[in-house]
């Protein structure tokens, strides 16, 4: 079991390090699966925003030096999922959790992935700098 946990450890690793090859992996598999290109787009965004999670707080770690990253990530898709329920609640007057998880991912593609791109060269510029 130990092996088994160190190889998923392993895989996810890699996979947050390098997100935009989870992008395609799932994108192709659900393609083939499907055949239908919208469905894969959106599941392939929906994968990778979870892999973004996890690049983007150790790349903030990495780069500033504090584990607060994957704390204030978590904090904002608290607050963003708290007012899109709101705007649900006020606009059709009931929440709809699957719409909320949808959007939150969705969004969080968009933010993380511009999130990823310029802690990237932040992280280039820094060790252009330092060598």
């Amino acid at each position: 079991m130990n092996g088994f946990i160190s190889v998923l450890n392993t895989i996810y690793t890699f996979l947050a390090l390098v997100p935009f090859v989870s992008f395609f992996a799932a994108w192709g598999i659900v393609y083939w699966v499907t055949g239908d290109k919208k469905r894969a787009t959106h599941f392939a965004i929906d994968i990778t925003t979870l892999f973004l999670i996890g690049s983007v707080s150790l790349m903030t770690r990495q780069l500033f030096g504090t584990g607060f990253g994957l704390w204030f990530v978590l904090l904002l898709f608290l607050i963003a999922g708290g007012l899109i329920g709101n705007m649900q609640n006020r606009m059709k007057g009931k929440i709809n959790f699957y719409k909320i998880i949808k959007s939150l991912l969705r969004l969080g593609f968009v933010v993380l992935s511009a999130c990823y791109v310029l802690l990237l060269f932040i992280g280039i510029g820094k060790y252009i700098i330092s060598s």
